[in-house]
């Protein structure tokens, strides 16, 4: 689908903000690009839609060079989601959808029936929103704009550079959750910038880890949770040794819903704790809050942490069969 052939991005000063990328992006699938600031994930999203501009290499889509497509076509054909919203404040919502449709020359009726269509499946009534403004919408409601926005004229891949890292938790699970209900439904070919491992292990099919302009290691969540190629990469995804296997503790966090539920903790964590101290605080509280630097940033429940063991118990059954 998207094929990267020794890729390279040099800036004037030969300052390389990515190296020799070789990569291979299927068709339908939830590809994450992660790493710190500075690693390239970010520029190699914007040279798949010619944002910027590749020094060396060739980029494929469906085979064909991208420098070989009119530019317009190439991105009609590819929806852009950004972290800072971007939609036109002196538009409607309805108009905000249906600016490439417009571009393309769909009928008017083929538009209005699309706008319904696409807030119909991001739960956002049409009679209630198509004519509002986005100043009247949340942040949340306002980035489900955005992404289906990006979905109007139907294109096969859609680029989402860090769009949910503004919102707050709650926010920003609702829509992670919304988003992967909504790649059940579309299939779409998704390429997703994100800085956060939590998010990149909930929602990638496979997921890139990215250092320096290079790749690291690309492979689905269980195999780099399971099997992380050095110690930058299990530092990175904070991966804990437990025996044979490996505890990942930002698999089991999850947001706490309100200011008044994290004065009610008996008791916390340390993300730095092993599964063994987890477990033992568990056997004693249904609830725990997770502190990292003082800071408490969700909780874990006896509930997400049978569900994990479940899941990981399978996971190393199918492996091992």
């Amino acid at each position: 689908m998207i094929t990267f052939e020794n890729v390279t991005k040099k800036y004037v000063n030969d300052q390389v903000a990515v190296n020799a990328i070789n990569l291979e992006i299927n068709k339908g699938e939830f590809f994450v690009l992660i790493g710190p600031s500075g690693c390239g994930k970010t520029t190699l999203l914007k040279m798949i839609n010619r944002l910027i501009h590749l020094t060396e290499g060739t980029i494929r889509i469906n085979g064909k060079r991208i420098s070989d497509y009119n530019i317009h076509e190439l991105r009609w054909n590819i929806g852009y989601v950004l972290q800072q919203i971007a939609l036109f404040p002196h538009m409607t919502i309805e108009e905000n959808i249906a600016v490439v449709p417009e571009l393309k020359k769909w009928s008017k009726q083929q538009i209005q029936q699309r706008v319904r269509e696409l807030l119909d499946m991001v739960g956002l009534e049409p009679d209630k929103y198509s004519q509002r403004k986005p100043k009247e919408l949340s942040g949340g409601e306002q980035q489900r704009v955005g992404v289906i926005r990006a979905l109007a004229a139907d294109p096969e891949i859609i680029l989402m550079d860090e769009p949910f890292s503004a919102l707050d938790p709650i926010s920003r699970t609702k829509l992670q959750d919304d988003l992967l209900e909504l790649q059940r439904a579309i299939q779409k070919t998704i390429v997703f910038v994100s800085h956060d491992m939590q998010e990149a292990l909930k929602l990638g099919d496979r997921i890139c880890v990215m250092k320096d302009g290079e790749i690291v290691q690309i492979g689905t969540p269980h195999e780099l949770i399971q099997n992380p190629v050095n110690n930058f990469v299990r530092e990175f995804i904070g991966v804990k040794e437990h025996g044979m296997n490996t505890f990942h503790i930002q698999a089991v966090i999850e947001p706490i819903a309100s200011e008044g539920d994290q004065k009610n903790l008996e008791d916390t964590i340390s993300t730095k704790d092993s599964l063994q101290t987890i477990l033992q605080k568990l056997a004693h509280h249904e609830c725990l809050g997770v502190e990292d630097n003082g800071k408490i940033i969700g909780i874990v429940t006896r509930a997400s942490m049978l569900q994990y063991l479940a899941h990981d118990s399978i996971e190393r059954g199918n492996v091992n069969g």
